[in-house]
């Protein structure tokens, strides 16, 4: 499968390659990722490598799974995001941010970019893409929010983190012809509401 870069001026999506196996390393070692992402703790190189081998190119060969690394425009890597489980015009959107490009709107950008890519004319023709995070990760909700995510409820005992526990997670929907804003108040019950 081709490998599309996009762009929207401010952030950069391109496959991850051996040459960010660093700084994949280095954000992979904060403690807001390991909470939240099922990633080895402590994370080594190995396992940097391993994502890429195992995960990125089987998953971009296939078709079903995608993987971008997150950028900024002189290629300086950021975070990752991903189509995840690509079968029947559906797919699952996963991403983390590293900590020094939280607070900027960089991971709403890159969301924005993917979602065009999987739903709009010309790119993956899909006709729904779920988010799914584990209760408690209101910044991966606040991304999913501005993007036109429905979240839909939760699910008890649906991810497993690195610990092998069972958590619940919310899930949302965003269909093609969804509006990509929010489509309902931010939740009196998150933090700093």
């Amino acid at each position: 499968m081709p490998h599309p870069v996009l762009t929207d001026g401010v952030v950069l999506l391109e496959p991850p390659t051996e040459s960010d196996v660093d700084a994949i390393t280095r954000a992979c070692q904060d403690p807001e990722i390991a909470r939240w992402v099922p990633v080895p703790q402590p994370y080594a190189e190995e396992h940097a490598r391993g994502f890429l081998v195992n995960v990125v190119r089987p998953g971009w060969e296939s078709g079903g799974e995608l993987t971008w690394g997150v950028r900024e425009p002189d290629g300086t890597l950021l975070g990752m995001i991903g189509l995840h489980r690509i079968e029947h015009r559906t797919a699952e959107i996963g991403f983390w941010l590293a900590p020094w490009a939280r607070h900027r709107g960089v991971m709403s950008r890159a969301v924005a970019l993917v979602l065009g890519e999987a739903l709009d004319e010309g790119g993956l023709d899909l006709a729904r893409v779920t988010w799914r995070a584990v209760v408690g990760n209101w910044p991966s909700r606040r991304v999913a929010w501005r993007a036109g995510f429905r979240v839909e409820g939760t699910l008890r005992a649906e991810l497993v983190l690195r610990d092998g526990v069972r958590r619940d997670a919310w899930v949302g929907t965003l269909l093609r012809g969804d509006p990509r804003s929010p489509n309902e108040p931010w939740p009196h019950e998150a933090p700093g509401s």
